[in-house]
C-alpha cells in the first residue's frame, strides 16, 4: 500500500483556497489515505470522497507528505491509482 501526491499546480485563489499551488493526496486505501491526512496535520474534515477520495494540499502540507514518504507522482500515474482504487472491492466512493 502507499500514498501519492501530484505536483503542485498554479490555482486561482479563493475565500476557500487563499493559496497559489494545490496538489491532490491520494492513497490505495481509504483507510491509509486518512492515517496519512492525520499524519500531517489534515483535518479529516477536508476530506473530499465526491469526485474520487483525496485531500488537497497547501504548498507546506505538500512539503510534509513528501518528507513523510508520500510517492510524488505525475498525473497519468495519479489517474492509474485512482483507477486501481475503484476497482477495489468494497463500496463506492460517496456522491
Amino acid at each position: 500500500m502507499s500514498v501519492y501526491v501530484d505536483r503542485l499546480r498554479a490555482v486561482p485563489t479563493s475565500r476557500a483556497w487563499r493559496w497559489p499551488q494545490a496538489a491532490h493526496l491520494v492513497a490505495d486505501s481509504e483507510a491509509e489515505l486518512h492515517a496519512f491526512a492525520a499524519s500531517i496535520g489534515l483535518l479529516r474534515a477536508w476530506y473530499q470522497p465526491r469526485s474520487f477520495p483525496h485531500y488537497d494540499l497547501t504548498p507546506s502540507r505538500w512539503r510534509r507528505a513528501v518528507q513523510r514518504g508520500a510517492q510524488i507522482v505525475e498525473r497519468r500515474e495519479l489517474v492509474a491509482v485512482m483507477r486501481r482504487f475503484r476497482e477495489q472491492p468494497g463500496p463506492a466512493p460517496r456522491a
